[in-house]
């Protein structure tokens, strides 16, 4: 009696087997633990669903790869698959197809990424964010005329959604058509700074190569620009450590005078480096800021920062770049299509579309 009961409330919408998880290392797999027919209502089966998605989003199995700093989630088919589970018991919910579509996004799995953005777009037609996120995507995708029927609809809706994704879009083409340098030009007036980028350091709290590296570039730069304030950002702990701690303790170490530094230790992506880092930009009235990061990122990063910057100044802030080169210049003359996705999605975060919008998986 009590299995008709569950299968009454439940009804015949989803077979109720997904699996929960568990992780028994920071490299394994995700274990299934749970059978869903123990819960009663849809409405607990869903919320469990979500939870799942969550504790796969934060799972500590993730890689990572020299210069492309993002920590890519390495299961977001099981995000994906527990969100498209959960919309089907709820299917008012076009935020799980949003979110599943932006998880799709991070697993540069583009095409899907796009039939989850239309299939939501056949419920809300007119969805700003979905118009913009498939503007975005077919752009990227290089299919110009799906482009342009999103911002065209886009300028009906919504004309300053239109006007800020053609600016972001300008920005990215700019960006990516400047050839990188691992030089300083010192040409610029002004107030300056130098902005560094952080790097995920090693378990036991120490600095990686890589980060190391970029301070070797930040050194030389501030020895040859003075009056240049550096930012250094970065916060992710790592045996009670952080980025911007321990780059301002090398720098000062080196001889560069404390009074200089700006330490910005919650930053725990690109995102959240040119987030946090432009309030220190905009504080000292910044007209000129070097980003110094690895080669294979700094065009994500100057991306980010000047999308930022159009929020909180200074009015007419000028960024440039100059790379340590974790691979030659000329390799990465051209950005890959990886480097590429990774500015799209980050520009539409750091610019204020949120990625998971499906509580309690939020996400920007």
């Amino acid at each position: 009696m009590k299995k008709n009961i569950i299968a009454i409330a439940l009804g015949s919408v989803i077979a109720l087997s997904a699996p929960m998880f568990s992780l028994a290392d920071n490299h394994s797999t995700i274990q299934s633990s749970v059978d869903y027919s123990q819960f009663v209502t849809k409405r607990q089966v869903v919320d469990q669903l979500l939870q799942d998605a969550l504790t796969a989003f934060k799972s500590p199995s993730r890689i990572s790869h020299a210069g492309f700093t993002a920590k890519m989630p390495s299961n977001m088919e099981i995000v994906t698959s527990r969100l498209l589970e959960a919309y089907q018991l709820e299917p008012y919910r076009t935020d799980l197809l949003i979110s599943a579509a932006n998880a799709q996004i991070y697993n540069k799995n583009v095409d899907k990424a796009i039939e989850l953005f239309n299939q939501a777009l056949s419920v809300a037609p007119d969805d700003v964010d979905l118009h913009s996120y498939l503007a975005v995507w077919t752009r990227f995708k290089g299919d110009d005329a799906s482009s342009t029927k999103h911002m065209q609809a886009l300028a009906k809706l919504n004309p300053g959604r239109e006007a800020d994704l053609k600016k972001i879009f300008a920005t990215v083409d700019r960006v990516l058509a400047t050839p990188l340098k691992d030089k300083a030009e010192n040409t610029n007036s002004g107030n300056r700074a130098i902005v560094t980028l952080g790097y995920a350091l090693n378990p036991d709290g120490s600095m990686h190569d890589i980060l190391v590296q970029r301070l070797e570039t930040t050194l030389k730069m501030a020895k040859a620009d003075q009056d240049a304030v550096i930012v250094l950002t970065g916060g992710v702990p790592k045996n009670h450590k952080t980025e911007g701690k321990l780059m301002a303790d090398w720098l000062i170490a080196k001889g560069v005078s404390a009074d200089r530094i700006i330490e910005e230790n919650y930053a725990t992506s690109t995102v959240g480096n040119a987030l946090f880092s432009s309030y220190a930009l905009a504080r000292h009235n910044i007209d000129h800021a070097t980003i110094i990061s690895s080669a294979s990122h700094v065009r994500r990063g100057q991306t980010l920062f000047e999308i930022a910057s159009w929020q909180t100044g200074p009015q007419g802030i000028t960024f440039d770049t100059v790379a340590y080169p974790d691979k030659p210049l000329e390799e990465l003359k051209e950005a890959s299509d990886s480097e590429v996705l990774g500015i799209y999605r980050d520009a539409l975060r750091t610019y204020g579309m949120w990625s998971y919008r499906s509580y309690p998986l939020e996400a920007r």
